[in-house]
């Protein structure tokens, strides 16, 4: 046999496998809708739309934070908007413009520099809407000063957790930022107080050294007084304080 037929041989017997998936950690949260497309046609449905979408953009350019992410990410409301019938888009009230521009200094700053390049898959949500996605009854999303993301570049989830958590022990509690973590690729970033949640995939506290620097002032529980004759007493254990990490699509103290 040829050196040629050995080789067709070999490629006839070997099995065909498939191709690697693209990169896209958002297409667990996106859906048809709520992507570019969907944008072009949201925002061209209704003629109040665009002017309210370029003054939110011009703010976002006063404020030196425009091009963090694209502007129209930045409109996205709930992954499970399609479920409670709402927008997929909405602009967000002007008074709770201001309360996005730390977040997005900080993703610019210190989130960009640790992981690369992210994608905006869920900031404001009304009211409405939150309570329909099991988001948390005083979520920063209700008041525009977070953003859900996912990373554009190829990165596992440790190393992503690992660089994320790294740099808010670092840089957090100076900008006032919080830290959460979703399963998958997900994590929240948002500007109303410094702290962290969330567990890594071996269990255990996904940012450390930030959760000891955010609960460095807590007060210890006062002991239990042992009566004459009895068995020591212990103070009562406290409860995680780390909620349980999330779904895509359930309830958390980020939401």
């Amino acid at each position: 046999m040829s050196a040629v037929a050995a080789l067709l041989l070999m490629i006839q017997a070997s099995p065909i496998l498939p191709a690697p998936a693209a990169w896209d950690p958002a297409a667990d949260y996106i859906t048809p809708g709520q992507d570019a497309n969907g944008y072009r046609s949201w925002v061209f449905a209704d003629p109040t739309r665009m002017p309210a979408v370029t003054a939110f953009h011009n703010y976002l350019t006063s404020a030196g934070v425009a091009y963090v992410v694209p502007t129209w990410q930045l409109l996205r409301t709930a992954t499970d908007w399609t479920k409670c019938g709402a927008q997929p888009f909405e602009v967000p009230p002007t008074g709770e413009w201001p309360n996005i521009v730390q977040t997005l200094r900080y993703v610019r700053d210190d989130v960009v520099p640790a992981v690369g390049q992210v994608e905006a898959v869920s900031a404001y949500r009304n009211a409405t809407l939150n309570r329909c996605a099991l988001g948390a009854k005083e979520s920063a999303h209700l008041h525009f000063s977070a953003v859900d993301l996912v990373p554009l570049a190829a990165i596992n989830r440790g190393a992503m957790m690992q660089r994320l958590c790294a740099s808010h022990a670092v840089a957090g509690q100076r900008y006032g930022v919080g830290l959460g973590f979703y399963t998958k690729m997900r994590f929240h970033v948002d500007s109303t107080k410094f702290r962290t949640w969330g567990r890594n995939d071996e269990g255990t506290t996904a940012c450390a050294r930030s959760w000891e620097l955010a609960h460095a002032n807590d007060v210890a529980p006062p002991a239990l007084a042992v009566l004459p004759g009895a068995a020591p007493l212990t103070a009562p254990v406290p409860g995680d304080p780390l909620a349980p990490l999330p779904g895509s699509g359930g309830g958390s103290p980020s939401k």
